[in-house]
C-alpha cells in the first residue's frame, strides 16, 4: 500500500469533513501529529500475516439464551392461586383510564 502525503490541503480537508475550523497555529501543531499517526498505521501494513483472516468483530458471536421449548404451562386456577387481586378468572390491574 503507498504511503499518503499529508499535506497542509490534505488536513483542511479532514478538517472540513469534520466541520472544524483550524487556525494556522492549529494548523502548523496537528500536521505533525497527523503525519506521525498515518506513519504508525502504516507500519501496520508492513506486518503482512497471512495465516490469519482479520477479525471485524471483537468477541464471539453466540446465542446466550437458552433454547426455547415449550413446557408444562399451568392452569387457570394455578395461574390465580397465589392472588388477592383477581376476578372471573383474570389478573386484577390498575386503571390506566377513566
Amino acid at each position: 500500500m503507498a504511503k499518503t502525503n499529508v499535506d497542509k490541503e490534505l488536513l483542511l480537508k479532514v478538517a472540513t469533513n469534520a466541520r472544524l475550523n483550524l487556525t494556522e497555529a492549529e494548523i502548523k501543531k496537528f500536521l505533525p501529529q497527523m503525519q506521525d499517526i498515518l506513519g504508525a498505521f502504516s507500519k501496520l501494513d508492513e506486518l503482512r500475516d497471512l495465516k490469519e483472516e482479520p477479525s471485524f468483530q471483537p468477541i464471539q458471536l453466540k446465542n446466550v439464551f437458552r433454547e426455547d421449548k415449550a413446557g408444562k404451562c399451568l392452569s387457570q386456577e394455578e395461574a390465580l392461586s397465589n392472588t388477592k387481586h383477581s376476578k372471573r378468572g383474570y389478573f386484577l390491574g390498575p386503571k390506566v383510564s377513566e
